[in-house]
Formats: structure tokens, sequence, C-alpha cells
């Protein structure tokens, strides 16, 4: 292999990207994007599911996130410095198996359970079962016992993300007085009151 064709597949490429999940317009946000070919360096998606750094062709970057089937993309030699694609990562779903219950039934026979069954008071509206079923206390007791999914873990880590970037904006605002409105307030009232006064001054 000469060292013109070495040269080319080693070309440095601006690597960009947008992942969804497989089948659907919605951004996967936070995803990892790892440098399988180059020391493993690791970057990560925005909460739009977009990324962008520097990479080589034929560099092979494997995208990654919590939930979701990995994918492997192998940069091609392309003929501009830039390469974008756009990636659909598939949501796992395990199926846990069937459980069957050991323990014997309450009834002696199927006729006494059949005549169990007949006789409950079985209530046919189904709004007012689906009301009840939806109360404040009814999910408060389901949220209880149910196991989270991935979808809903992801979600709330990405809910926390992005309440600790906002307040950690909001805390670098509030830190320069200029931008504090309080503190503008407070110097108005002064003005107002004559505190900074050349009379008041020299006493």
């Amino acid at each position: 292999m000469s060292l013109t064709s070495q040269a080319q597949q080693k070309k440095i490429v601006q690597f960009s990207g947008f992942v969804t999940a497989t089948g659907t317009d919605v951004a996967v946000p936070y995803v990892t994007v790892r440098n399988a070919s180059y020391g493993n360096e690791t970057f990560a998606a925005n909460h739009e599911g977009y990324f962008t750094f520097v990479a080589h062709t034929g560099d092979v970057i494997e995208i990654s996130s919590i939930g979701y089937q990995s994918v492997s993309i192998t940069i091609p030699n392309v003929e501009d410095d830039k390469y974008s694609v756009s990636v659909e990562i598939m949501p796992l779903v395990k199926e846990l198996p069937v459980i069957v219950m050991g323990r014997p039934m309450p009834w002696a026979s199927i006729e006494e359970f059949n005549r169990e069954f007949l006789s409950l008071n079985v209530n046919n509206d189904e709004v007012l079962s689906a009301k009840r079923n939806l109360t404040p206390q009814a999910l408060a007791s389901l949220s209880r016992v149910l196991p989270r999914s991935a979808e809903e873990i992801q979600a709330f880590n990405n809910l926390q993300r992005h309440m600790n970037m906002s307040n950690k904006a909001i805390n670098q605002n509030m830190a320069n007085p200029l931008l504090n409105p309080f503190a503008w307030g407070k110097l108005i009232n002064q003005i107002k009151r004559g505190d900074f006064s050349r009379e008041r001054l020299k006493y």
C-alpha cells in the first residue's frame, strides 16, 4: 500500500451525527460516543441527540446508551473534510419468564369456583373503573411496587442533568452583581434617600 493511500485513509474529518430511536423521530439525548480506534476517546451527545468531534477516516465509532442496543460505525473515505450520519439505535425490550404459582386454589372444585365467580358483584361501568384505577392513591401504590423501565430511568437522569445545568447557569448569572435585580433596587433606594450626597459624605 502506498503512502498516498495511507494518508487518504487517515485523513482528519469533522464527524457529526444525530441519534434517534429506531423507527421514530424521537431524539435519544446524552448518548455516549466512543472512538474505539483512537484511544477510546469518549464524547457525549447533547439533549437533542446531536454530537460532533474530530476523527479520522477508517475510525470505528461506537454509540451506546442505557436501555438501547449499541451501534458501531466506521467512518469511510470521503473527499470532503466533513462526514455526517443519522444513527438509529434500538431500545432493548426484555421479556420476563412466565411464573406459575405453586399455591393450590382455595376452592375444592371447579364447580365451587364457578359459583363463587358468578356470585361476584362486578361493576360494568368502565369509566368508573378507569377513574378508580387512575386516582393519585392507586398510582402511588403502583409506583411503589412496579420496577422502573430503562426509558423511565434514562428520562429521569436526563431531567436531573437538565435541572443541574439550569441551576448552574442561574447561579453563575446571579454571582455578577450587575445582573442582580435586588442589588439594583437597593442602589436606587440609596440614591433616592441621598446616601451618596456630598453633604452627608462630609460627616
